[in-house]
């Protein structure tokens, strides 16, 4: 297979994986603060849940998820087939996990939990954060 072919059958499978194949583009620049405005003017920030999200990268075994919440918001009993991390970057986020154990994250902290570790993310003010996760290769969702 020439280097055109090989490029373009890695194309067509990551345009295959999602609806937005810009998510699974070779490289991808974000800027934080523009995604940030976005999921506050985004019809879910007005739910009853208080959070807003939207993925930013998608490939078949990485995704990365950018997720904003409202002071107070609470989102139970997480669970993931790989790795994950969760990496502050607005506002003040409470993580519980196992044993009554719990972490506290402000802007710039990085939290990495292993695979299957359910957890709990509460909002303690307005806050983001990027959730990275990870699968092994068997494991990665066709159509996340």
């Amino acid at each position: 297979m020439s280097g055109f072919e090989e490029n373009r059958h890695v194309a067509n499978s990551h345009e295959s994986m999602t609806r937005l194949p810009e998510l699974a583009n070779e490289v991808i620049r974000k800027n934080l603060a523009d995604e940030l405005e976005k999921l506050k003017d985004a019809e879910s920030w007005q739910r009853e849940t208080g959070r807003s999200s939207e993925t930013i990268v998608k490939y078949p075994e990485f995704r990365i998820v950018l997720i904003r919440m409202k002071p107070g918001s609470y989102m139970s009993h997480h669970r993931a087939e790989g790795p994950i991390s969760v990496h502050a970057v607005l506002g003040k986020i409470r993580v519980h996990l196992p044993d009554d154990r719990t972490e506290e994250l402000v802007p710039g902290d990085l939290l990495a939990i292993e695979r299957g570790l359910e957890h709990d993310v509460e909002a303690l003010e307005e806050c983001a954060f990027l959730l990275t996760i990870a699968w092994p290769e068997a494991t990665a969702p066709d159509h996340a």
